[in-house]
């Protein structure tokens, strides 16, 4: 009896080893919902470090590593209009530990490139929008123009002798003069830079007239009187520069274009990671001083559902690919 009973026993503590092995082996697994995030976590940027992305994953980066107890780090990979950086991301480990922080952009290429190494809607599960950062239309001080309204009739007047700074072809700020001309029948002509930065040296410089870029990058010129404002591309006016009308209330109804950082992950990573990083994210959006950051950028946070944010990646997707269609926009 005593044999039996010790015999039992063993196999009770066997089978309960076994269990806990188990289960310590899958709350280590890479990619288990059990313990993540387990190991640091990469933010793939497939832009440059500065520019309002960068500036938006490492404001999120920093309290994701306090909230997890992981490092968090930033790892710029510019290049190709974003999709050097996009693919890595929709090739990685669908397990959390890769994530992607990219600007709208991500919805223009798809209808701006013959072909990319991936597909937007199918490689990539939205996490959440981060944030909006509308654009400026601004204008060299010796412009003659002050006005949305004014600037429609001269280009009206005189087609394609108005040009424009923007931070590249396919950009944000590309497709906000893209949508403006397909909405008003106006003709500016494209001047194409590498990046906000120098668009903005070339339009303070006199080398052109116009000017779309972020708020980010245009408001500290605005303010210090090297550029004039004009309008803003969202739909309602910024915090950060009330004072400046939208495009929609001073001469072109119904536009409204508010570029967008957004998050993503590797399509087939668990539902219940998604979750969790989502949840991290959204809470870190809603804190005051981030709420303040932003609001100084003339950024608004967003914090949307995966639901949602898919839902407005495949309605942007379609939008963008009829506008760059429209206006013949290709790249060089």
């Amino acid at each position: 009896m005593w044999a039996r009973r010790k015999f039992a026993f063993m196999l009770g503590a066997m089978a309960m080893a076994a269990a806990l092995a188990c289960g310590d082996t899958l709350a280590q697994t890479p990619g288990s919902t059990h313990a993540y995030p387990s190991r640091p976590i990469r933010i793939i940027v497939p832009q440059s470090p500065g520019a309002s992305t960068d500036i938006t994953a490492r404001l999120i980066a920093q309290r994701l590593s306090e909230a997890f107890r992981q490092t968090v780090v930033v790892d710029n990979r510019p290049g190709a209009g974003t999709i050097i950086g996009t693919e890595l991301a929709a090739r990685a480990t669908p397990d959390g530990h890769t994530v992607l922080v990219v600007a709208s952009g991500i919805t223009v290429n798809p209808g701006l490139y013959k072909k990319i190494p991936y597909d937007v809607e199918r490689d990539l599960a939205p996490v959440t929008q981060l944030a909006t950062f509308p654009n400026l239309l601004a204008a060299h001080p010796s412009f003659a123009a002050k006005t949305l309204n004014e600037v429609i009739a001269l280009a009206k007047a005189k087609p394609g002798t108005i040009n424009y700074a923007s931070a590249g072809t396919g950009t944000g700020t590309h497709m906000s003069a893209a949508l403006l001309m397909q909405m008003t029948g106006i003709d500016i002509v494209h001047i194409p830079y590498n990046g906000g930065g120098p668009a903005a040296i070339a339009t303070i410089g006199g080398q052109t007239q116009l000017i779309i870029g972020t708020t980010i990058g245009l408001l500290p010129h605005v303010r210090s009187g090297k550029l004039k404002a004009i309008a803003v591309t969202s739909a309602k006016r910024s915090a950060a520069a009330p004072d400046v009308p939208t495009f929609a209330e001073s001469g072109a109804p119904g536009y409204e274009h508010a570029p967008w950082v957004g998050m993503f992950v590797q399509a087939r990573t668990p539902q219940s990671v998604i979750q969790k990083l989502h949840v991290e994210t959204v809470r870190i959006l809603d804190l005051p001083e981030v709420k303040k950051i932003f609001a100084s950028d003339g950024a608004e946070p967003v914090g949307n559902t995966p639901a949602a944010f898919a839902a407005v990646v495949k309605s942007e997707i379609a939008k963008w690919t009829k506008v760059v269609r429209a206006a013949g926009i290709k790249v060089e």
